[in-house]
């Protein structure tokens, strides 16, 4: 037996000993456990006990069905920011202003860290391309006509993959839009009015915030923790003390701060919007970008009442110029489907029959499999890049899910500033500010990595901590 215990930590020490070394890196996948088993001439419960050490020392990490991968090592951990407290004065027009040139800055970059979207390369468009054929062979008119009622097959499919996270729906249930902002336009319009407030995280995704205030909503921005999401206590004070007419969240792996809601916080929040009668209007559009051993619940797994308003969309996991979307509106099913009828009518026939198909045939999953390793992988890189290029206090989130990273720097530091040094070279990043109304986070900023990790991407992060130390 001492012989044995020798035998799997001499293996570890010598993959530790690699792993300091950066023979691996972090974010690279080690060898399988049948390869250590036939190199080391070693059983495969022996393999097993090294790899598991090697975890007990916070060197690797396991991913479900890919394997172990070198995590960040404890040396460079850095502080994770804290909850946020965000302050109840409004400075919109700022947010505005800058919103709009960041936006029109995304085109001139040539390395976008900033949109949290797939590039192309990580899209499986020839795939993609066979099920837009088989659509166009399956519709009646070869889909050029409306489709008054969206895509049965793509609808069928949805209700399918509700198993995943514990919902029970049925096609007449789901409404098709062109995305999430689409559902979450028609949920608002069904539910609120010109000056009504609603509630929401922070930061919160600025689109959320361009569309409240297109509708001439008050939005009032919670505490949120990167971790947890939002503060399920200040939830409740806010539907004690004010007139709420609807909450958004985004409940699993939020953007920018990648935050997801545990099991007991989703429970509670929905057992508050159905005692105070308030719809939760849920974003759930990178719930299938998890990194961990299963897709999390959602906000409607818990939902007996019919309050939570489930929205999502394919456009981060999968494609986003088809605008796929959907909205499961709960007892609120006619107002919204009114909502939709006004202002758009119809959805697109053949990007969602295809989706449809593509989910139809199993693409998705496999496909979500390598996109789930890959996203991974580019956390880790990600975080190992700002450990070792910006300065010592700079603190980030710890993602286990999605692809953003949420950034945040000395109070000194104006990430605005650093945005334009950075827009100057050819790299889009997204400052904090943008993500709320309030006058905070300037000294924070987001960044996405769904594209393939190369050396011109590390070197424009190394180019960001270099302008970061300058500022």
């Amino acid at each position: 037996m001492q012989k044995k215990e020798l035998l799997y930590i001499q293996i570890a020490n010598n993959l530790e000993y690699q792993i300091k070394h950066e023979v691996f890196k972090v974010g690279d996948k080690l060898p399988s456990l049948r390869t250590i088993c036939i190199e080391k001439g070693v059983s495969l419960s022996t393999a097993t006990q090294a790899f598991f050490e090697l975890e007990n020392r916070g060197l690797i990490e396991s991913r479900p069905q890919s394997g172990y991968y070198v995590s960040l090592s404890p040396e460079k951990f850095r502080a994770i920011p804290e909850t946020s407290k965000p302050i109840i004065v409004n400075s919109g027009s700022k947010h505005d202003e800058m919103m709009s040139m960041v936006i029109k800055n995304f085109d001139q970059a040539q390395i976008t860290l900033s949109s949290a979207m797939l590039s192309p390369d990580l899209v499986p468009i020839a795939k993609l391309n066979k099920s837009i054929l088989n659509a166009t062979r399956s519709l009646k008119d070869s889909g050029v006509s409306y489709s008054k009622d969206g895509s049965i097959r793509l609808k069928t499919q949805i209700a399918k993959r509700a198993i995943t996270w514990g919902g029970k729906l049925q096609v007449k249930d789901i409404i098709t839009t062109g995305g999430s902002i689409d559902s979450m336009s028609f949920c608002l319009l069904a539910l609120t009015k010109r000056g009504d407030t609603i509630i929401v995280e922070s930061p919160v995704f600025f689109g959320i915030l361009r569309l409240a205030g297109s509708l001439g909503l008050n939005v009032l921005e919670l505490p949120t923790n990167p971790i947890t999401g939002i503060e399920v206590e200040a939830v409740k004070k806010a539907l004690e003390k004010k007139k709420i007419a609807a909450c958004i969240l985004v409940s699993n792996f939020s953007n920018p701060l990648g935050s997801c809601m545990t099991d007991e916080n989703k429970k509670a929040v929905v057992e508050l919007m159905e005692k105070h009668n308030v719809p939760l209007i849920e974003d759930d559009l990178y719930a299938d970008l998890y990194f961990g051993n299963h897709r999390p619940t959602s906000c409607k797994t818990f939902d007996e009442s019919g309050i939570v308003l489930w929205c999502g969309s394919f456009s981060k996991t999968l494609v986003s110029g088809y605008r796929v979307g959907w909205v499961v509106a709960g007892k609120f099913h006619e107002q919204v489907a009114r909502a939709k009828q006004f202002h758009s009518m119809y959805s697109s026939t053949i990007t969602h029959e295809a989706i449809g198909d593509f989910l139809e045939i199993g693409r998705y999953e496999h496909h979500l499999i390598k996109l789930r390793q890959i996203l991974y992988r580019n956390s880790l890189q990600l975080q190992r890049c700002i450990s070792e290029y910006f300065p010592e206090d700079t603190k980030f989130t710890r993602p286990i899910g999605s692809m953003n990273l949420w950034i945040e720097l000395n109070k000194k530091y104006d990430t605005l500033d650093l945005y334009n040094k950075a827009i100057a070279k050819k790299i889009s990043i997204t400052p904090g500010r943008i993500y709320t109304m309030q006058n905070q986070f300037n000294n924070c900023f987001k960044l996405s990595y769904g594209k393939l990790w190369n050396e011109q991407t590390e070197n424009a992060i190394k180019l960001l901590g270099k302008f970061t130390r300058q500022l």
